[in-house]
């Protein structure tokens, strides 16, 4: 009887060993999801991200790498070069068209993605991820708030009869 009896205990320390590890796990999740960082969209296409040290990712959308097709050249703005919304910045050219690159905000080019510039086609694979552009450091937070969020953007889509091509 008393062994079964540290038997049942020492199943209860592990079950209560396993939920206090399952919620570590879950909490640190949590934790990761509440840092999440935040995108926003232009009505050029162009989406930035906003990190924790206010700079901001620059790349272009989904919609955006769709329509050029199949990206083989990206000439991306240099680190230091001064960036005035909404002008050009670079340019892509694909196996469809070449397309300038806009800068949805201002600022301080802090670094290019050089691995677009040596495989221009990441921007087909990963447009919205490791297909960034560049990044920039933003003065001004309101500006980013200006921009559309993803559920506006997909609402600006639908609204837009015009083709990129």
């Amino acid at each position: 009887m008393i062994t079964t009896l540290n038997k049942m205990r020492g199943m209860t320390w592990l079950v209560r060993k396993s939920l206090r590890i399952n919620l570590t796990v879950e909490l640190r999740l949590l934790h990761i999801s509440a840092v999440h960082l935040q995108k926003r969209y232009s009505g050029k296409h162009e989406w930035a991200e906003l990190d924790k040290d206010n700079s901001v990712k620059i790349g272009i959308s989904q919609y955006a790498a769709d329509a050029l097709g199949d990206v083989v050249y990206a000439a991306l703005p240099e680190e230091g070069q001064e960036i005035i919304e909404d002008s050009e910045c670079g340019a892509l050219e694909s196996v469809k068209a070449a397309s300038e690159i806009y800068s949805p905000l201002p600022g301080i080019v802090l670094e290019k993605n050089e691995r677009v510039e040596d495989k221009p086609a990441l921007i087909n694979t990963s447009p919205e991820g490791d297909g960034w552009l560049f990044r920039v450091k933003l003065e001004d937070l309101s500006l980013f708030e200006k921009l559309m969020t993803k559920e506006e953007y997909m609402k600006y889509l639908e609204s837009q009869t015009d083709d990129l091509d």
